[in-house]
């Protein structure tokens, strides 16, 4: 399955890296990424492939915690259901 992961904060040292890592050990592969900080404030969105065994809700889970414990929000969604909310 593919997802849409978003990650907004204010930047700081290690949210790459700890993003990255937490998608890593979930087995997830990154297949695009924009990252950008305007004004302090960091964005990044990724679209990436979940492994078929993936549980969407432990794993929407896991990375909600992950931007818990390193100070931003991090978001889940299916790419289908992303694309279908942004067409007109």
């Amino acid at each position: 399955m593919k997802v849409i992961v978003t990650v907004i904060g204010t930047d700081k040292v290690g949210i790459i890296a700890a993003v990255t890592a937490a998608l890593a050990k979930e087995d997830v592969n990154i297949l695009d990424v924009s990252q950008t900080i305007m004004q302090g404030a960091f964005t990044m969105m990724l679209l990436a492939q979940l492994p078929a065994t993936s549980d969407f809700a432990a794993f929407k889970a896991a990375m909600a915690q992950t931007g818990s414990e390193i100070g931003v929000t991090i978001q889940v969604a299916r790419q289908e259901i992303f694309t279908a909310m942004h067409q007109l």
